[in-house]
């Protein structure tokens, strides 16, 4: 158990690096301080938080800096001291969120790249999971030059579509009697269902109008893949890089490719059955189970949009990073998210 003096003295050497970069020593410390207390007093201090691992000799210099465990320690009992998001920042989250997009994607990828510009850090983003997404509509509209777009909206709200070539013989009629076929038995069923009926009954139904109805099935299965597929999103990806130390080629590649590796990043930023959901969680160091990511902090938001899903969004930098201001940054994001998606898909139900 700290004492009160040393809470203030650990709190102000992770302000004080986080913000310089520079090991920090006990006439620094004096003069931050809001005690009177002597330098010599303060030495004795640092050396109890160094015996307890919170701190640690840089080697370059005589003053201290924190260890994992002493980030650790300031996220789970000091951060609350500081403050964690001025006005300015939170206006501009609202600014930046206050556009009309025409689909979930475009909102979740606008909010990864505004989240790295606010934070300088690489933001990632999971759009809103849900297990039993319907298909609702599904139109063909030809092109000419013999190519038809596919069209397919779901029931959270995803549109997607493909170009796909027909022959020379099809007819509108054709195509008409196809969508009647998806219309009329695929349309409400869930999306597991319609993947599965493509590869059974349908395929047969569809060759009275297409001979050859292989371009149609896959561009229609592609579609329903994406659809169904937890989109991941990457802002500010080179960001990553620039904290590492790392001079080895090799590894900053490997690093650089762990953000595209999206079964690996979903299984990073999913929060422990200890943690609450509800709350930003923050993973230091080896906590994230990586060892590229040894020197990172991985900070996580889940939002939740009802009978839409709930999403993540994440925000991936240095050890040495403000905890307290990218906390009430990632906070308020994941709030002011959640109303526009919110705002969204009620747009989108009615």
């Amino acid at each position: 158990m700290l004492t009160d003096r040393q809470k203030l003295i650990l709190q102000a050497i992770v302000l004080a690096y986080t913000e310089t970069g520079h090991a920090v020593g006990s006439k620094k410390l004096v003069e931050m301080l809001s005690i009177s207390v002597s330098s010599a007093t303060i030495r004795n201090e640092m050396a109890v938080l160094e015996d307890f691992g919170l701190i640690q000799k840089e080697h370059t210099s005589s003053g201290r800096i924190p260890s994992l465990a002493g980030y650790r320690y300031y996220v789970d009992h000091l951060k609350h001291r500081d403050i964690l998001i001025g006005q300015n920042d939170l206006s501009m989250i609202r600014q930046s969120l206050n556009g009309s997009y025409a689909k979930v994607d475009e909102i979740i990828a606008n909010s990864t790249n505004m989240l790295s510009k606010l934070t300088s850090y690489t933001a990632l983003a999971i759009k809103p999971e849900i297990s039993d997404v319907r298909l609702s509509g599904f139109r063909l509209v030809p092109l000419g030059n013999h190519q038809v777009l596919a069209i397919l909206v779901t029931d959270s709200g995803e549109v997607e579509s493909q170009q796909f070539a027909i022959g020379k013989d099809v007819s509108g009629d054709q195509l008409e009697a196809i969508v009647r076929i998806v219309n009329d038995q695929l349309v409400g069923q869930p999306l597991s269902i319609v993947l599965q009926r493509l590869l059974t009954d349908i395929p047969i139904q569809i060759t009275q109008y297409l001979k050859t109805p292989d371009g149609f099935l896959q561009t229609f299965g592609q579609a329903l893949d994406r659809a169904t597929s937890d989109q991941f999103f990457v802002g500010g990806r080179l960001n990553l890089l620039d904290f590492s130390s790392i001079d080895d080629p090799t590894t900053i590649k490997d690093l650089y490719h762990l953000l595209s590796n999206k079964t690996d990043m979903h299984d990073m930023m999913i929060p422990s059955q200890m943690e609450d959901s509800t709350k930003v969680s923050v993973k230091i160091g080896d906590e994230i189970a990586n060892d590229l990511l040894k020197n990172y902090s991985l900070l996580t938001a889940t939002y939740d949009v009802g009978n839409h899903g709930r999403g993540m969004i994440a925000i991936l930098g240095p050890t040495r990073m403000s905890y307290s201001r990218t906390i009430g940054l990632l906070g308020a994001f994941k709030q002011e998210l959640t109303n526009k998606l919110i705002n969204y898909y009620q747009f989108y139900d009615e």
